[in-house]
C-alpha cells in the first residue's frame, strides 16, 4: 500500500526541533494543530470542532528552512505522507510546506527591498556660516549681487 498524501492547514504548536544525523543531514520535528470548523445552521455561525494533532518531520534543506522560518503560532500549509497514527496523533513525513498568507504578510529573500532602500534617511547637513569674504569666481559661484543681498540679510 502506498502512503497517503495529504494537505493540512494548521497552526504550529510549540518550538521546532532540529537535529543532525551522523551523515550531517538535517531533520526537524514540529507539532501542528488543525482545528476544523463546521457550520451550525441552528445558531447561524461557524463552530470549532475538536483539534487534530499532527507530528511533522522534515528532512534536509526543508528541515533547515523550517527551523529558521517557523515559530509557535504561525499558520502553515503542509503537504506530506501519513506514516502512522499513534497516541491520538497523526504522524506526517513532510514533502513541502509554506506559510499561510491568510493572516500575515511573508517576505522572501527576493521580495525584500534592497538594503539601500531600507537605509535611514540622513538629515540634511546644517548650513555653515558664510565666510567674511568669498571670491566670486568660477562658473559655479553666485553672482556678486547675491553675496551683497545675503550680507545685508536679504533686505
Amino acid at each position: 500500500m502506498a502512503p497517503s498524501i495529504t494537505h493540512v492547514t494548521g497552526t504550529v504548536a510549540g518550538d521546532v526541533e532540529v537535529r543532525f544525523t551522523q551523515d550531517a543531514l538535517a531533520v526537524c520535528r514540529f507539532r501542528l494543530t488543525q482545528t476544523p470548523t463546521q457550520w451550525d445552521a441552528s445558531a447561524q455561525k461557524w463552530r470549532d470542532l475538536d483539534p487534530i494533532p499532527y507530528i511533522c518531520t522534515a528532512w534536509r534543506d526543508l528541515a533547515s528552512n523550517a527551523a529558521e522560518s517557523l515559530v509557535d503560532g504561525v499558520n502553515i500549509l503542509v503537504k506530506g505522507r501519513i506514516t502512522e497514527i499513534r497516541d491520538n496523533s497523526i504522524y506526517l513525513s513532510v514533502d513541502d510546506l509554506g506559510i499561510s498568507l491568510r493572516r500575515r504578510i511573508a517576505y522572501t529573500e527576493t521580495s525584500l527591498p534592497s538594503p539601500i532602500a531600507a537605509r535611514p534617511i540622513a538629515a540634511p547637513p546644517a548650513p555653515q556660516p558664510a565666510a567674511a569674504s568669498r571670491p566670486a569666481t568660477g562658473p559655479g559661484s553666485p553672482p556678486a549681487w547675491w553675496e551683497q543681498k545675503r550680507a545685508a540679510n536679504w533686505s
